[in-house]
């Protein structure tokens, strides 16, 4: 059974930082590139950041020079550091795997960034 777990989340003033975690198992997760997603309220999921299996990493236009992603294949663990937030930030993150168009998701984790 495939399990992606995120953490992290949580309530963050602007200009804050967080770290977003998401360990997965039931997957051989050095072979997957591990991607993060975000969801507002009223709005579609927007991708926000990639780690491929080869340590590569992407970023979307937002999360440019703000957001950091890594992986650690030891822990099998995915990570987003996101620094200077902005309430446009707010959103329901979630972590996903992917290998050769076969994804999985994880349950989501809240952001919300207020003062």
């Amino acid at each position: 059974q495939v399990q992606l777990v995120e953490s992290g989340g949580g309530l963050v003033q602007p200009g804050g930082s967080l770290r977003l975690s998401c360990t997965a198992s039931g997957i051989v997760f050095r072979m997957y590139d591990m991607n993060w997603y975000r969801q507002a309220p009223g709005r579609l999921r927007e991708y926000v950041a990639t780690a491929t299996s080869g340590g590569s990493t992407t970023y979307a236009d937002s999360a440019k020079g703000r957001f950091t992603i890594s992986r650690d294949n030891a822990k099998n663990t995915v990570y987003l550091q996101m620094n200077s937030l902005k309430p446009e930030d707010t959103a329901v993150y979630y972590c996903n795997a992917n290998l050769l168009g076969m994804g999985y998701w994880g349950q989501g984790t809240q952001v919300t960034v207020s003062s």
